[in-house]
This record gives C-alpha cells, structure tokens and sequence, in this order.
C-alpha cells in the first residue's frame, strides 16, 4: 500500500511471544525484539554494544496463512530473528484513564537468522490462494492447449525456528559443514519438510496427459 513505512528489524526475541483471541474471533501474536548497535571500541580492541532499540511487533492469522500461530509454534525467548513489516501507530486507553499512543511493526515476514543457529523447515499446506489443476498445484512446463482444475494450489506455507538450535560462532566459517539436517543438503531426500523435493512431479501435478486440448 502506498504511503506505508517498510523496514527490517535484526535482533533477539525479549519474551516469549504471546498468541491469543480477540473479540472479533481474529488470533494475534505479540512479541519485542531487541536491536542492538554494534560498535568497535579501539581501546579494549573489542565490540561492544552501543544503543537498542526495542521495537513492539504483532502479527495476525489470516484467511490463507498462519503466521501468529506459527510464530508461537516456532519462535522462543532468547531467539535471533529477521522480521520484515510495516510501522502502524495506534491509540488506546490505558487502565488510569489517559490516551496513549505507541508505534509497533505489523510483521508481515518472520525467521530465525541462521549467523549463528541452524532451523528445521516444515512446510504446511496451503489454506488457500491460487487454484491449480485437478491432480494438484500449477502444472509447470506444461504443453499448449492444457489448462487448469479446480483443486490442488501451492503447498507452501511456512513454519520456521523449530528444532531451532543457538551455535558458536565457528573460528573458520568456510570450513563449517552443512548440518546434517540442512535440508539443500541432500538433493534426493524424501523428507516431506525437505525443500530438496520440491519441484518434482508430484509437487506440479505430475505428467498427466489425459486432459483435453481446448
């Protein structure tokens, strides 16, 4: 939407986030992250922290994702995070009666930050969106005169931080080998919450010839 302010926020999770239901019926999550400044001090030779800033976030279920229910499955205290979204102000009335007003980030895309941690990927399926063909999802390369059915969609979705594990930062990084639950790392794995599957047959739809041309 036009006018709006986008920003990215790095830093780490202050309290476990916090998921409940509104009147409306609608879930929401509420969560801090801290962003801290880093600087180098030439007279200890060391960094050091400068000034955080703690930014107040939300994030909502929706009709076709679950992102608040997520971010309480996946994200905990303590936790590195990567959060993308919009700054809102709003108004409100506090419990002694005077109006306040405080500006949070409506987070639109979360995860862990891999510096210093690695993450398990689980994908979820679709709630929604856009309809593929009868045998499931957008038949990709597919022949002229082949359309689309009326089930099926991307089986995305996104459900990041679990497993998800703080690491030391290694001494050479390029010698740091892929954990062995990585997974691009391998490319004939099974796994259903392996990314190394997606793009095969089954995912598109397969090869079905059956359809008639128009």
């Amino acid at each position: 939407m036009a006018g709006e302010t986008i920003i990215t926020v790095v830093g780490n999770l202050t309290r476990d986030p916090e998921l409940r239901t509104i009147g409306s019926g609608s879930t929401v999550v509420n969560f801090t992250i801290a962003a801290s400044t880093r600087q180098y001090n030439r007279n200890t030779n060391q960094w050091e922290d400068g000034d955080t800033l703690f930014m107040n976030c939300s994030a909502w279920d929706g009709r076709t994702s679950s992102l608040a229910s997520n971010i309480a499955n996946s994200l905990s205290k303590g936790m590195r995070v990567i959060a993308q979204g919009r700054l809102t102000q709003r108004s409100y009335q506090a419990q002694d009666g005077t109006q306040r007003t405080v500006v949070e980030l409506r987070v639109d895309e979360i995860g862990p930050s891999l510096t210093r941690a690695t993450a398990q990927v689980t994908r979820q399926a679709s709630q929604g969106g856009f309809q593929g063909r009868s045998n499931g999802g957008f038949q990709g390369g597919q022949q002229p005169g082949q359309g689309y059915g009326n089930q099926g969609g991307y089986q995305g979705g996104y459900q990041g931080g679990a497993g998800y594990s703080q690491q030391s930062a290694p001494s050479n990084p390029a010698a740091q080998s892929a954990p062995a639950t990585d997974p691009w790392s391998n490319a004939g794995s099974s796994d259903s919450g392996s990314f190394s599957t997606f793009g095969a047959s089954s995912d598109f739809g397969g090869g079905d010839d059956s359809d008639p041309e128009f």
